[in-house]
């Protein structure tokens, strides 16, 4: 398994800035907003039914009841413009977090540089990847899970966590985009929270046994390195149910459960969403 080099810096959770008038730091004349303004953040807010709502241009999914939910890249920019309805324009602050350098050696070199005859195989896996995070499923819990209902998946050290840039076998790679959780392999792994499964692979390239569960309105968790797979696509899961067991399938040293979150196309960070682990009641 990957070592614990890494270090975060948490700022403010919510800051709202009007683009003109005065108004609070925490809210706008026409908004107020809710959850993490940072790197890997969720943020919610409420508006009238039927208003139309933009972040940097792109259309958010508004809830009958005049919800909507936005998230924020590791990368994200510092400053994000909120358009609700005609009137009501703010400039969002986002803060920023400090990631360090994670090397993981004895991964399989397979893994890291992968032969040509596998290429193809690795393109359709991203293919299907992708299409079960862009489905739009839309869930009367939503809201309740997004603010605070998520639970671990497991508990046990954590050994690797969001946004850490990674270093395979002394090649760097893209940025770690969950949180690690060691365990045997045949641990029982749980939903967080209610949702569909929109993927269940015993044996994808990279990721080994992989299940995507889809929570409703863009917003999914990933499970990956399986070593068993219990759940089927289509299948809905309440809080706490199984759906596989921790494994070192795919580019993986040891057992372990990468678990990742994802808001449209945008990676979330999990922990962001659960209490402190051993506060959490999870098994």
């Amino acid at each position: 398994m990957a070592d614990r080099h890494y270090t975060s810096k948490r700022i403010a959770r919510l800051m709202v800035l009007p683009l003109l008038g005065a108004a609070s730091a925490l809210q706008a004349d026409c908004i107020t907003l809710d959850g993490d303004l940072q790197e890997g953040g969720l943020a919610w807010g409420q508006v009238d039914p039927g208003t139309e709502v933009r972040l940097d241009g792109e259309a958010l999914d508004v809830l009958p009841e005049g919800w909507f939910l936005m998230g924020f890249h590791r990368d994200a920019p510092s400053t994000q413009v909120l358009d609700v309805g005609d009137n009501c324009r703010v400039e969002i602050a986002i803060s920023g977090r400090e990631y360090r350098i994670q090397r993981v050696e004895g991964v399989p070199q397979r893994t890291v540089t992968p032969p040509p005859e596998q290429l193809e195989r690795i393109r359709r896996e991203r293919a299907l990847v992708r299409a079960a995070k862009a489905q739009r499923i839309e869930r009367s819990d939503w809201l309740d899970q997004v603010r605070g209902a998520f639970r671990w998946p497991l508990t046990g050290p954590i050994s690797g966590v969001y946004g850490s840039q990674r270093v395979y076998n002394g090649k760097p790679g893209t940025p770690h985009y969950g949180v690690d959780i060691a365990r045997p392999t045949g641990t029982v792994v749980h939903a967080p929270a209610a949702g569909r499964v929109t993927l269940a692979e015993p044996d994808l390239f990279y990721s080994g046994g992989t299940v995507i569960l889809d929570h409703g309105y863009g917003l999914s968790s990933s499970f990956l390195h399986l070593s068993e797979v219990t759940v089927q696509v289509g299948d809905e899961l309440a809080p706490g149910d199984p759906l596989g067991a921790v494994g070192a399938t795919g580019r993986a040293t040891g057992p372990h459960l990468d678990w990742r979150m994802s808001w449209r196309d945008r990676r979330i960070d999990p922990q962001l969403l659960v209490p402190a682990m051993e506060a959490s009641g999870a098994p």
